[in-house]
């Protein structure tokens, strides 16, 4: 019998062994995978329905029998989330490797639920601020550890794509936010509306609480704690068994590379590689927010009726945005498995870039015109295309893959706050920025902030495509200066 490293048996501290035995040869590897997946990306379906909500809640929120909110009070209940996300995020990557993926995400499930009610039933705005920076906790813990969760239990030619399902749910939490925000708006007409809106948040939170249930942990996790014997088990579950046990000794060898460092800390930054990973993890995760992706997610409403719509024709003409997100996804996910993910990134940052630019010189030349409330809606919508079919995918997929499996928690968790704090700010600055500077304006600054991140990628990315996270981790710990473009792919090629 195995023991683990603190000399107990590995079988008497299994977390999924139950599950395992009575399910093995029931199930294939394949569907159980889709159903992990299934499940685990309730958490991004989430995200995004918690994140989009509020475009269509705060015009009913803000009425003067309910809220009553002043436009900063309306900024600080919707950046509030986004200030929890952050913390979440960091906190909640360090809390998942001590005590587990799937344990910490069966926690936010509950937090999911508890907070959606909290901020339905809100008497008032500081309530309101409270629970939605509480539920932003869960919706940051989320954003970090679900692709961490699938990226540690995916095989690798399966890894982008199962990887990057959370961000389809993601678009796809958002899009139903917006369909129920509209059809709830015109067939409601009471002004508590927004309840409405927020409580149904409970439902998908209710099923991922179930369904984490029947996950097993992470493989990965198992095996850096000693419990190979659960790691054996789970991976049986969602391989051939051959390649179960080889995977196991590759996991292995890169744990025992590990050991003479300790635990995953703040201070294992100073290690040059490592600081280098984490650099890279922080401005892929800033890259994909300073395109202003989440001003046009948050306030794509007001950005509709700024440009010249009505607040009626605003509000489904933004369901558009949700439903490009959705097909962009799509088409993202199906380029993920044929061309390098370096270059889709880089090419998604031209295209958002590009669309920012024109939306500043059309608000510009076409001010005042009939025109121009349509031109900006194909804008959005193309600069939406690029973001969500190229940028958001590759960004996710990376974020889960760079970091050495010590310290991915940490890692993810440290890059999800800085992505999350970028957020924080664009939504808190982008209503002042439109009164301020207007719509061109707005829009121009996005569009020099994107040339820079444009730079960041192509002179400091790594290309991952095709590489296990083992062999990603041992590139970077060897040490090279040059672990971008094709010398990663050609290194893992000859191994």
């Amino acid at each position: 019998m195995e023991k683990n490293k603190h000399g107990k048996s590995d079988l008497h501290i299994s977390e999924s062994s139950t599950l395992e035995d009575s399910n093995n040869g029931k199930r294939t590897p394949k569907a159980f995978l889709r159903l992990i997946t299934l499940v685990a990306t309730f958490g991004g379906l989430l995200f995004g329905y918690d994140t989009g909500v509020i475009n269509g809640a705060l015009p009913y929120m803000s009425q003067p029998d309910q809220l009553n909110l002043s436009p900063l009070a309306q900024g600080i209940v919707t950046s509030s989330l986004v200030l929890g996300a952050a913390f979440g995020a960091l906190f909640g990557g360090r809390l998942s490797d001590r005590y587990g993926r799937r344990k910490i995400i069966l926690y936010l499930a509950i937090l999911f639920i508890f907070t959606s009610l909290g901020c339905t039933f809100a008497p008032n705005t500081t309530l309101m601020v409270t629970f939605r920076f509480l539920l932003g906790l869960a919706v940051g813990g989320a954003s970090a550890l679900v692709p961490t969760f699938l990226a540690e239990m995916a095989p690798v030619e399966k890894r982008s794509r199962m990887v990057t399902q959370n961000e389809l749910m993601i678009v796809s939490g958002q899009l139903l936010a917006y369909i129920s925000n509209a059809v709830l708006g015109s067939t409601m007409g009471d002004s508590s509306v927004w309840r409405y809106m927020l409580v149904l948040a409970t439902l998908p939170a209710v099923l991922m609480w179930f369904g984490m249930l029947i996950v097993p942990e992470s493989p990965r996790w198992l095996a850096s704690k000693g419990k190979l014997g659960d790691a054996l088990r789970t991976l049986k579950q969602i391989r051939e068994e051959s390649r179960a046990k080889a995977e196991l000794k590759e996991i292995q060898i890169t744990i025992a590379e590990e050991t003479s460092t300790g635990r995953a800390s703040f201070k294992d930054l100073s290690t040059p590689w490592i600081k280098r990973v984490i650099l890279i993890g922080i401005g892929l995760a800033v890259c994909q927010q300073v395109t202003g992706v989440n001003s046009i997610m948050y306030y794509g409403t007001e950005i509709l009726r700024d440009a010249g719509f009505g607040t009626e024709a605003a509000l489904t003409a933004n369901i558009a945005n949700g439903v490009i997100s959705v097909l962009a996804t799509f088409v993202g996910i199906w380029l993920l498995g044929k061309v390098n993910h370096r270059p889709m990134l880089a090419t998604g940052l031209i295209g958002t870039t590009s669309a920012l630019f024109m939306i500043a010189l059309c608000s510009s030349l076409l001010e005042g015109s009939a025109a121009l409330p349509y031109v900006v809606l194909a804008l959005t919508v193309t600069f939406l295309a690029f973001q969500q079919g190229a940028i958001s995918p590759v960004t996710w997929l990376m974020l889960s893959e760079i970091f050495p499996l010590r310290l991915r928690g940490l890692g993810i968790g440290i890059s999800v706050f800085f992505q999350w704090m970028a957020n924080f700010f664009i939504s808190l600055s982008f209503p002042s920025l439109l009164a301020k500077i207007g719509l061109s304006g707005t829009f121009l600054t996005f569009a020099i902030i994107g040339i820079g991140a444009i730079y960041f990628v192509r002179k400091y990315v790594p290309e991952t495509k095709g590489a296990t996270l083992e062999e990603i981790e041992h590139r970077f710990r060897n040490g090279s200066k040059d672990a971008t473009n094709k010398s990663l792919l050609k290194e893992v090629q000859h191994q």
